[in-house]
């Protein structure tokens, strides 16, 4: 459930009928999926989610890279290809259709234009970790941004989120928590440290 003064800034957001950006960034495992479907069910019709991890790169690059262990991490995702199309998203043609990728959890794989982003649509919400990054390529997100939110949550809850994910996605319980304190957490303490750069923090009560 969103608090009425979220919806509010949204109706502010889109007041002048242009196409904006929300940005919705946190640690994993923080609700960021959760917030951003919530949003697409306060406004029917009027967003889009397009989320950073279409952009994770394929397994085989990730294991040519030698960064497998490490999937998750700011270098393992295409956040070249990740900026360009908010660029396209924010100068969208009124004939044109744009297609995002997006990530299947149940194959850990990246498929490309699987959602459509039609050019009537106000609000395209993203949501990842890295958005207010200030390194590498990742750095040119927040300028595409209207507005980024910082989804915040009870650390604990994250965790039990977090390891229940990696249980329903193949991994037993043990190797879900070394998963989630040997990269999940780091990523995490990253991610944490930009908060800053946010317009606001949304925090899950529950």
């Amino acid at each position: 459930m969103i608090e009425d003064r979220f919806l509010v800034r949204l109706e502010q957001l889109l007041a002048d009928g242009q196409r904006r950006i929300l940005g919705l960034v946190g640690a994993p495992g923080a609700g960021k999926s959760t917030l951003a479907q919530a949003i697409l069910e306060a406004l029917p019709g009027r967003a889009v989610v397009v989320p950073m991890d279409g952009f994770h790169l394929a397994n085989v690059e990730l294991e040519r890279l030698g960064r497998a262990s490490r999937k998750g991490a700011e270098d393992t995702f295409d956040s070249a290809g990740y900026v360009a199309l908010l660029g396209r998203l924010r100068a969208q043609r009124h004939d044109e259709m744009i297609y995002a990728p997006t990530f299947r959890r149940e194959i850990e794989e990246p498929i490309a234009g699987a959602i459509p982003v039609t050019p009537d649509v106000p609000l395209v919400i993203t949501e990842g970790n890295y958005l207010l990054l200030q390194q590498g390529q990742w750095k040119a997100v927040r300028p595409l941004l209207d507005e980024a939110w910082y989804v915040d949550v009870d650390p604990e809850l994250r965790l039990q989120r977090l390891i229940a994910r990696h249980v329903k996605f193949g991994r037993d319980e043990d190797a879900a928590r070394e998963w989630v304190q040997r990269t999940d957490e780091v990523n995490a303490a990253l991610v944490d440290a930009t908060r800053g750069r946010a317009d606001l923090v949304f925090r899950w009560t529950s």
